[in-house]
This record gives structure tokens, C-alpha cells and sequence, in this order.
């Protein structure tokens, strides 16, 4: 089993900042990538349904072997990890409560910002994983949906950005928070927009410190692929005209393996 893939999905191809993170701290692990992009996105849907894509998407992921799911799609991990971890027999991890620990352990004053979709923000999935740390800290929410489209288009460095991101964040400038948790895969793309505006604070890139409990998960439970070069294997539900650009930006290198699937529905 060591040897088996760990598998990741995303309600679209943002989730591939979480296998770039995974990669570089497990260069050895074979990795199997689903994005759900056929019904991207996921935020938008209703609790019943975002629970339904999450059973399907880990299945077809146990299917091809996968040892270890991570849900990288910020509202799947919002409200459908206990039920993915009952329905199935390998470990899951989601990318909500390690962004949390890592804030928890960086902030100083007790304020700290959250940044996601509607549905992530307004779950409280934040508010119990910090409830569930035992911290004692002011979480203050803001969803900012106008992020996705506009690193999707490529928009990393321009005006019309920095203004959508100054609307966004001078609130928890005004705030006085000491720590910004990004609580979705696209949000590390602006992060130089971000600083810009927010100044010299602690940031959180949950992708990283999902690998990084990722790496340590896998030693404890003697799960480690001992190999030196893993694969990576890309599998999405829908071909959008500009996905390959769109995902090399995310993955931060070409995408070469990659190929499109079909789901079975669960019921």
C-alpha cells in the first residue's frame, strides 16, 4: 500500500496549488488528481449536493487505488470531510483545520482574517476548527468571490485587481488583524496583491500546511512511498478552452498527464 497513490480533488483545477505543495514535500509519492470541473463550482450548491460530489469524487479516487484522499476544494472540506472519512475505509484530510493550527501557532494578537468563497466563510467550518484547537481568538470572515475569476483570467498584477482586493481587505486592515488565512487554492496566486494592501503580517497558505501534515500523517502511519520520483496523473470532468493554461498556472510547471473522465453518480 505504501506504493498506492495519494488522491486529491477540487470542485475545478484550483486545487492543483494543494498537489504543487505535495509534490515538493513528497517528491516520492505517486499523486492521482481529480477536478471536478464539469460542476465548478462547488460554493455555489447546495450542502446536499456538495456532499454528494465529495462521495463521488473520493470514489473514483479509492477506485484507482488512492491510499490517502485530501480534499483540497474549500467548500467540500467545509461540510463534507466527516462524511467522506465514514464512507470510506482510507484516512482524509481536508484543507480547512491545518490552515487553522498554523494560524493559531502564528498569531500574536488573537486576530486573525479569513478569506474564501461565500460558502467556506459563512459555514463556520473556521470558527469549530478553531473551536475544536481550543483557541482563543477573534475570527474575522470575509468572502471575496471576484479572487477566482479574476486569477483565472490571468489578472495577477493589474489595476483593476488591486482595487477588487483593496474593497476586500482594508476592512482587517481598519481590524488590526496580525494574521490572513487564505481559505482557497486560487488566493496564493495573488499574494503579492495581497501584501501590498495588508503590509507586514503573518500569512497562511493552507496548501502548504496540508502537505505538510500530509508528510507527517504518512509517517505515522508507515504509509511513505520510499521512492525518489513520483507521477503525477490529472483527471478532469470538463475541458474548458483555456484549462491547460489556466491549470500550468496553479501547478506551476506543464501539465502532461492529464486526461477527461466521467463520474458515477452515487445515490
Amino acid at each position: 500500500m505504501n506504493r498506492d497513490p495519494i488522491g486529491i480533488f477540487d470542485s475545478g483545477i484550483g486545487g492543483l496549488t494543494v498537489v504543487k505543495a505535495v509534490r515538493e514535500i513528497l517528491p516520492g509519492e505517486d499523486i492521482i488528481y481529480l477536478g471536478d470541473t464539469a460542476r465548478l463550482p462547488y460554493g455555489t450548491k447546495s450542502t446536499d449536493a456538495i456532499m454528494r460530489f465529495s462521495i463521488e469524487d473520493t470514489q473514483f479516487l479509492v477506485d484507482r487505488g488512492a491510499k490517502y484522499v485530501v480534499i483540497a476544494c474549500y467548500s467540500a472540506a467545509s461540510v463534507a470531510l466527516d462524511i467522506v472519512r465514514e464512507r470510506f475505509p482510507v484516512p482524509v484530510i481536508g484543507v480547512i483545520q491545518p490552515g487553522a493550527r498554523r494560524a493559531m501557532q502564528m498569531a500574536r494578537t488573537g486576530k486573525i482574517g479569513v478569506i474564501g468563497t461565500a460558502l467556506t466563510i459563512y459555514s463556520g467550518a473556521y470558527e469549530k476548527a478553531f473551536r475544536d484547537l481550543g483557541a482563543r481568538v477573534e475570527i474575522l470572515g470575509k468572502p471575496c468571490p471576484l479572487f477566482v475569476p479574476l486569477v483565472e483570467e490571468g489578472w495577477l498584477d493589474h489595476a483593476v485587481t488591486r482595487l477588487v482586493a483593496r474593497d476586500y481587505l482594508e476592512p482587517f486592515v481598519k481590524d488590526d488583524i496580525d494574521t490572513l488565512l487564505l481559505g482557497c487554492t486560487h488566493y496564493p496566486l495573488m499574494m503579492k496583491v495581497i501584501k501590498e494592501i495588508m503590509g507586514d503580517i503573518n500569512y497562511v497558505d493552507a496548501s502548504v500546511e496540508v502537505g505538510a501534515e500530509l508528510a507527517q500523517s504518512l509517517k505515522d502511519l508507515k504509509l511513505a512511498n520510499p521512492g525518489a520520483a513520483g507521477s503525477t496523473a490529472i483527471y478532469l470532468t470538463d475541458l474548458s478552452v483555456n484549462f491547460k493554461e489556466i491549470g500550468e498556472r496553479f501547478l506551476g510547471e506543464p501539465m502532461k498527464n492529464f486526461s477527461r473522465v466521467s463520474l458515477k453518480e452515487s445515490h
